[in-house]
């Protein structure tokens, strides 16, 4: 299988801004796609227990009223990764939700990184 690679990002998103997130995400998904990512992802927490230690709530420091949401991103590699989103940070139609003010979510909870893929696997 040909090298890939994921951002990957967990953020809290307030249930009152669930619409607003979704305009965003779908445009965020044509412009990372227009750009050049391979794929993009947006889901919502269904099955995500609240854990002692750990747990996809605790990561983001849920409230009961926020939805945990799960995105990824898929890429060539790191480099195309780099490259893709230095377009996409300068793509006029993103500005507007890059300000924390504006954004539909609480971006100070939110985390993210880059991941290489070791395994993958494909249906036939």
């Amino acid at each position: 299988m040909p090298t890939r690679y994921v951002d990957g990002f967990v953020l809290p998103v307030p249930m009152r801004n669930k619409a607003a997130y979704l305009r965003m995400a779908r445009l965020a998904a044509k412009v990372w796609m227009e750009h050049g990512a391979l794929e993009y992802f947006e889901s919502v927490a269904d099955d995500v227990p609240a854990g002692k230690l750990t747990s996809f709530p605790r990561s983001v420091k849920l409230k009961r009223t926020e939805e945990v949401w799960f995105s990824w991103i898929v890429y060539k590699s790191r480099k195309h990764r780099d490259q893709v989103n230095a377009k996409v940070m300068q793509d006029p139609r993103m500005a507007k939700f890059m300000d924390p003010k504006t954004m539909p979510l609480d971006a100070e909870r939110m985390f993210y990184g880059g991941f290489k893929i070791k395994v993958a696997s494909k249906p036939r």
